[in-house]
């Protein structure tokens, strides 16, 4: 975390070399840094309405609904140059397990300009799109998608990092020093935004399971996480031997992808997987709707230790497999039976992966345990491709200044309420959103990209003195539970400013 910025102060960074020529550059901290345009940052005496920390699908969906609002003056900060979704996953032919509806407004205004179905018209391919017949669209066109947006919206602020928060009681008010970075990636310039609301969206990170961590800095031996696979599936290609590890659909996407590139009866190939089976996604129309508002509702006004329960039992709801993709990795399997034998490819369930060591300076050994069986074996491979799974980014360091007004609960998890917010002490006026950082108080559709609108739509009215986007009473058949959460009316909708305080 920067050191905190005196108002009103310039901010002397160093020449990006040490001993180099280049003069040290220089920025009045509070002033937004070229180009994003003079007082887009807010000042001490006219803060903005919202700052957003991280630009992905979530906080993209956010400043696209904000955007016609123009009463509301916003800021989305990312350090990355440019939106890109997933970009080491976006694998030949494979799409998304949502409908295209599921973009970033369509499901709070179908109206909107940044729908999926207007970039089509845009684009000119409304009509081949509409010949293809297609409602799950590939991925790739889903991030191109979401960049036609970004670069359209002007209170995107790509090439800023965010270093603190902190609240500004006299001013009343979040202080956000962020850090403008060049082309390179190197610091040139310290600013400073102020805003009355702050809404996190730096999304999740890739997880490496702790005994395979010392294997993935090794140079010569290529372990790597799924969300990195296509920078180095050329690399893994080479390789005599690949396992791939996890069951869910990026493990499945990139068994098949591996499949599909290696030839018939030298496929090298072994998946290995900690859950019981390759199972299929739960995708029955009732089954859905745990993806609904009115779920989302249900599940965050029952007791802790309920939700604490349930969550671990709905994995198959958002952690298994696409039927598509079970039914193209069997076809692929049984096509390369068709002149006998069978292909060299291993795929097994209920296997954990105890610890890891190389051997020599090309191969990794993988030190195996059956959960059912109760058997230790090892595996020699030529390299590992790890898909399992992401994490919530940690905010501790980002956040450090405001823990002292968190409300966290009995398992010092941060409290959120109803409407996205963090549960602060009542001294702060002002509220810290939370996109997909919720799981443990709003359940399974947390990480849905169906629910980004809906979820954007709540935090925008929680803003406006009135609902600027009307949303639904009802969103389910399933009744969840004897009593039935009320439906939400705009009067129901807390003024700006206001905190509400979720059961303990």
């Amino acid at each position: 975390m920067s050191t905190p910025h005196p108002d009103a102060a310039t901010v002397q960074l160093p020449s990006p070399h040490p001993g180099s020529d280049t003069p040290a550059r220089t920025r009045t901290a509070g002033t937004e840094p070229e180009p994003a345009g003079a007082g887009s940052a807010g000042t001490p005496d006219a803060p903005l309405d919202l700052v957003g920390i991280g630009i992905g699908p979530f906080n993209l969906s956010l400043a696209a609904l904000a955007q016609p609002l123009t009463h509301l003056r916003t800021a989305f900060y990312d350090q990355r140059p440019a939106f890109h979704w997933h970009p080491g996953l976006l694998i030949e032919d494979a799409t998304l397990q949502v409908p295209f509806l599921a973009d970033l407004v369509t499901l709070a205004d179908p109206t909107s300009p940044w729908s999926f179905l207007n970039y089509l018209k845009y684009r000119e391919r409304l009509f081949p799109f509409y010949f293809a017949e297609r409602f799950h669209i590939h991925r790739a066109e889903y991030d191109a998608y979401c960049r036609w947006v970004s670069d359209s919206l002007p209170a995107l602020h790509f090439r800023h990092q965010v270093d603190a928060v902190r609240w500004n009681a006299d001013r009343a008010a979040f202080e956000v020093d962020y850090t403008q970075l060049g082309e390179d990636g190197e610091a040139e310039a310290l600013g400073r935004a102020y805003a009355r609301n702050l809404a996190l969206g730096i999304g999740s990170a890739p997880h490496v399971p702790e005994a395979l961590r010392p294997l993935v800095d090794a140079p010569a031996v290529p372990v790597i996480h799924a969300a990195d696979y296509l920078g180095h599936r050329e690399r893994l290609l080479a390789a005599e031997h690949i396992t791939v590890i996890g069951a869910g659909q990026s493990g499945a996407e990139v068994f098949l992808d591996l499949l599909r590139a290696r030839p018939a009866g030298r496929e090298g190939l072994h998946w290995l997987a900690r859950t019981a089976a390759f199972a299929p996604m739960e995708y029955s129309k009732l089954g859905l709707e745990h993806f609904t508002p009115d779920y989302t509702r249900y599940f965050h006004a029952l007791p802790e230790p309920v939700r604490d329960e349930l969550l671990p039992g709905q994995w198959q709801l958002h952690k298994g497999i696409d039927h598509g993709t079970l039914a193209a990795i069997h076809d692929e399997l049984y096509r390369r039976t068709l002149h006998g034998g069978w292909p060299d490819a291993t795929l097994t369930p209920g296997v954990t992966v105890r610890t890891a060591g190389r051997v020599g300076t090309t191969k990794v050994e993988l030190h195996l345990e059956h959960s059912h069986q109760a058997v230790r074996s090892r595996l020699t491979t030529d390299a590992v491709v790890l898909a399992t799974g992401y994490r919530t980014s940690r905010t501790d360091t980002l956040l450090a200044a405001l823990d002292p007004y968190m409300r966290r609960d009995a398992a010092v998890r941060p409290r959120i309420d109803t409407d996205q917010r963090l549960v602060l002490d009542p001294c702060v006026t002002g509220s810290v959103f939370v996109q997909n950082a919720e799981h443990h108080t709003h359940g399974v559709g947390t990480p849905d990209l169906g629910l980004a609108a809906w979820r954007s739509a709540t935090i925008l009215n929680t803003l406006t003195d009135g609902p600027a986007y009307p949303l639904p009473s009802r969103t389910a058949f399933t009744t969840f539970g004897l009593r039935p959460s009320p439906p939400r009316s705009a009067a129901d909708l807390p003024r700006p400013n206001s905190t509400l305080i979720d059961n303990p």
